[in-house]
């Protein structure tokens, strides 16, 4: 039979830890509110930035003059994945989602004879990663959303990345992050940022295609100036620091929904405890008191 101190103790190293965890879940919903509106109001200008581009990129007649980004070098042996993970834990399934994802994608890579490179932003991915891809890792990024996802880090991480390419480091590069959806709901998505892929925009230009009846579908030929390959020489750089930063807004959303959420199951797991655990002391001081009750008449009745 468990003490009595015992219980005393447990009961109130479980209530601290609930204490803890409900001021956690409260933090993480003052941050999600500002975060999600972030997120969301990068989504339409991300869009329209690489549709735009995407219309450019696809009145380019000969591909092999288009600019290093866009024509790419024809190769895919060698691959950079940029995961996309935080520098904090507690919160539930988020990096271990995009871990298990890169894992996937690394071995299949592996299986065709590709060479893998690892940029991770975040110090949990490095800890969870690094035992079996260590010799892959080429760095980790820590400190990217303190206090919050800013444009000058996302243009430093995007001007690396761009360095890297230039000097013939990687083929194809593909950034991975965490999609947000809702607090309790965040989707692992992989974007291909080098090269520019206007395929990958078939989604968006079905959305916007998806018109009235009544509405008639029309054609219409641009002229640009400066020229295409010009553009996209100067932009294509510029949409590279919009999707990492907007890979960077989903990513911290996504981290402050998953805190959110994994801190209220928390919260609520100690309640359930904390009643069991009161439960289970209050039996077995009754039933202490019930076995001195019994030994006081069994002295009494044999005196």
């Amino acid at each position: 039979m468990a003490n009595l101190k015992d219980l005393r103790v447990r009961i109130t190293s479980v209530k601290s830890t609930q204490r803890i965890t409900s001021a956690m879940k409260m933090v993480a919903a003052a941050k999600l509110r500002r975060a999600q509106e972030q997120a969301i109001a990068a989504r339409p200008y991300a869009e329209r930035m690489e549709r735009m581009l995407g219309s450019v990129a696809e009145s380019i007649s000969d591909i092999s003059s288009a600019p290093p980004m866009l024509a790419g070098t024809g190769k895919s042996d060698v691959q950079l994945i940029v995961v996309m993970t935080t520098d904090r834990g507690l919160c539930g399934g988020f990096n271990t989602n995009i871990a298990r994802w890169t894992r996937r994608r690394v071995r299949t890579l592996i299986s065709e004879n590709r060479q893998v490179k690892l940029l991770i932003v975040g110090r949990k991915g490095l800890g969870i990663l690094r035992s079996e891809f260590s010799d892959k890792i080429i760095d980790t990024i820590e400190d990217t959303a303190k206090p919050a996802p800013s444009f000058d880090i996302a243009a430093s991480i995007a001007s690396r990345i761009t360095s890297m390419y230039e000097n013939n480091e990687f083929d194809i590069c593909t950034i991975v992050y965490n999609r947000f959806e809702s607090a309790l709901s965040q989707i692992v998505t992989p974007q291909q940022l080098i090269p520019f892929a206007p395929s990958s925009l078939e989604s968006l230009n079905s959305v916007e295609n998806d018109t009235s009846e009544n509405t008639t579908s029309i054609n219409v030929a641009y002229d640009y100036e400066p020229e295409e390959n010009a553009i996209l020489t100067d932009l294509l750089p510029r949409n590279m620091s919009i999707q990492v930063y907007r890979a960077m807004l989903e990513s911290f959303a996504s981290e402050q929904g998953a805190r959110m959420a994994a801190m209220d199951s928390a919260t609520r797991n100690a309640g359930d405890l904390i009643d069991q655990l009161t439960i289970n002391y209050n039996r077995t001081r009754q039933a202490f008191i019930t076995k001195e009750l019994i030994e006081i008449i069994s002295g009494a009745e044999a005196l």
